[in-house]
This record gives structure tokens, sequence and C-alpha cells, in this order.
């Protein structure tokens, strides 16, 4: 039995829209992700990267990343946050698409620190205009300081030349981790149209 013309229209049509799929890859996206040393960035590119976060050591230099997360290919590049290492920061600005900043809720002593190191990081022209997700991490952590209170603490409501938000997560259980990554998604979609 030969399928009729429609059915060859049909087939036709369903082929060409799998092969468009199969040929237009995840958009690729540039993510740094900073803060200072134990704000739990790289217990948290684990998380997303669903790896086992149970053996974490200091991050030296860098790690890289790839996640794929609603049709991105996000390559997150999670760079040390010792005082001796924050200086070469700057030599991963380039073509960011995406900062993730993290902060230790728990560790108060530091606030001011994390606030001086985020205004310098929104301060630098490469990454101007760039959109900014800051996760307060730590938040399964009974003496960690809620969102708010660090967005306050830290002025993020001055915050003008770009979009931002403050998630509360927890790197450690992945609570909240998702909420930011769909609201990395969405401002990636919106950067890049």
């Amino acid at each position: 039995m030969c399928p009729t013309p429609w059915k060859y229209r049909l087939l036709e049509g369903l082929l060409s829209i799998l092969r468009k799929l199969k040929s237009t890859p995840d958009q690729e996206v540039r993510i740094l992700l900073l803060g200072l040393d134990n704000a739990g960035k790289t217990t948290l590119l684990k998380q997303l990267a669903s790896e086992d976060i149970s053996h974490i050591t200091p991050t030296q230099g860098f790690n890289i990343k790839s996640v794929q997360s609603q049709g991105f290919k996000l390559n997150v590049w999670d760079i040390g946050g010792q005082r001796k290492i924050r200086p070469y920061w700057r030599n991963y600005f380039e073509n960011t698409d995406i900062l993730i900043y993290v902060i230790d809720s728990a560790d108060r002593k530091r606030f001011e620190e994390t606030g001086q190191e985020l205004a310098e990081l929104l301060d630098e022209e490469k990454l101007s205009g760039v959109p900014v997700l800051i996760f307060a991490n730590k938040q399964d952590l009974l003496t960690a300081a809620p969102a708010s209170e660090i967005a306050e603490g830290l002025n993020l409501h001055t915050i003008r030349d770009r979009v931002w938000q403050i998630q509360s997560c927890s790197a450690l259980s992945g609570e909240g981790v998702q909420d930011g990554m769909n609201w990395v998604c969405k401002n990636v979609n919106a950067k890049k149209k």
C-alpha cells in the first residue's frame, strides 16, 4: 500500500522539524561563579551538575562545568575566592553572560568584605550590564541571615544598571538552587534576544 501525497507531505514536514531540532545546538551561555572562599560556590556547581557533594575541597584555581538547562548549555566558571586569588577574577570577565555571586549567609563577620567585593565587580567595565544573581547560600543553617536582610545590608536596591536577583538557597540540600537557575535562563533569554 502506497502512502497518499498528504501523508508524504506530513512525513516530510515532521522530518524537517526533527532535523532542525537536532541541528540546533543548545545556546551556549558563559556564567561566572564568584564569591568569597567558603561561600559554597563549588558545592553549588556540583549540585547543578548532579555530582557528589560529600567531598569538596577549597578551589585553588578554577573549575569549569557545562550544565544543560532549559535549552541552554551553561558553561559555569567557578573561580576560587581566597583573597590571594581574587585579583585574578578580572581575567575571566570577558564575554560573561551572567554573574552568579555566592554569599555565605551564616558568616555575618564577612558581610562587609563580601559587599565590597560585589561592589567592585559591579563597577567593572567588562561586567557592565551583565545580569547578576546573588545566591544567599547556607540557608539550612540556623544562623543564616535571610536574603532580604542581606539585600538591605548590601544596598542591592541601588543597583540600576542591570537586572539582579537575590535568591535564598542551600547548595547542600539543593533548596532554592533551581529557582535561581530558572531566573538565570529567563534573563539570559531576555539578554540574548
